[in-house]
């Protein structure tokens, strides 16, 4: 039976590559889509998200508009530089034709894992605000879900929203620190890996010759991201970040993993950063926390190959 999936996703360019390669895999069941701030405000994140999934021809997908603030201060705000302002790479989508639910993202992922413990696996891409308000309004659901594969962090890396953090968790570091220390099986998938998924110019030069909506739909918002990436790396193309958590869904053996306990910086500089208890002395701010699986190598070439063969026969 395929694997149920919820993505939590603040689309954004790599969102929506991840979103239709979860919709190209047999082996994954995209029950629902919730949606949060990040590279967009979140009604627009919601806007994108019910486009991605008509232009995927899966209108039928539910999607449940999240949190538009951080838990305990304001969203700073979007990323244009990156995504675009629409999030989409200024192609500028027409409004959907599909509505939201009238249940937060929080009662949506709580209703589900209620109505089938066990069964799905939680994957945000973006600020685990949703994921976060979910565990305060029903602890119950660490022991229903199966388990949660996360785009975001950096344990050894270096962050890519500041010299120590990762965007997504920066965005709401104590959001990241309740789900890590919630008690089920967190899997991160962060920058330590996905720095190392390089998509390159011949790779999205093939997606515009798939013949599909979806490959079409990357080709045309790719270009903006593309430029950043190689206005501020050393580059050519871009990095595979929120698809490699679904890569890691689809082919775990193309990883490599350590456990470690994790907490997350909510002060000063280090604001954001998750820190791994690598060593055998665990410290006292690190004692009862749950090992999480972190991500510490990848096959880059293959995950990358493995979306791009996924959408070439949508």
């Amino acid at each position: 039976m395929p694997r149920k999936i919820i993505i939590d996703t603040d689309p954004g360019v790599d969102d929506a590559m991840a979103i239709f390669f979860a919709l190209c895999s047999p082996e994954l069941d995209l029950i629902g889509l919730t949606t949060i701030f990040g590279n967009v405000h979140t009604a627009l994140a919601t806007k994108n998200a019910l486009n991605l999934l008509e232009i995927a021809g899966r209108g039928d997908i539910p999607v449940a508009p999240g949190a538009s603030d951080a838990l305990t201060r304001p969203f700073a705000g979007p990323v244009p530089a990156v995504h675009g302002a629409d999030g989409q790479g200024e192609v500028n989508l027409p409004a959907p034709t599909g509505k939201p639910l009238n249940i937060s993202a929080a009662e949506f992922i709580i209703e589900r894992l209620r109505a089938q413990p066990g069964e799905i696996t939680l994957v945000p891409i973006g600020p685990l605000t949703n994921i976060a308000l979910a565990l305060r309004l029903e602890p119950r659901i660490a022991d229903w879900a199966r388990e949660v594969v996360l785009m975001g962090g950096n344990a050894l890396a270096p962050g890519n929203a500041s010299p120590a953090a990762e965007a997504n968790i920066r965005n709401d570091p104590e959001a990241a620190d309740l789900v890590f220390g919630a008690g089920w099986q967190v899997t991160m998938v962060g920058l330590d890996v996905t720095l190392r998924a390089h998509i390159t110019p011949a790779h999205i030069a093939d997606y515009a010759e798939h013949g599909n909506p979806m490959s079409a739909h990357i080709a045309r918002i790719v270009p903006h991201y593309q430029r950043y990436y190689e206005a501020n790396y050393d580059v050519g193309g871009l990095f595979s970040h929120d698809s490699s958590a679904i890569a890691y869904l689809l082919a775990p053996e193309l990883f490599k993993l350590r456990r470690w306990p994790i907490r997350v910086g909510t002060r000063g500089l280090g604001r954001g950063k998750t820190w791994p208890a690598t060593g055998r002395r665990i410290l006292p701010e690190w004692e009862g926390r749950p090992l999480v699986n972190v991500c510490v190598g990848i096959d880059g070439a293959r995950t990358v190959d493995l979306q791009s063969e996924r959408l070439r026969g949508a």
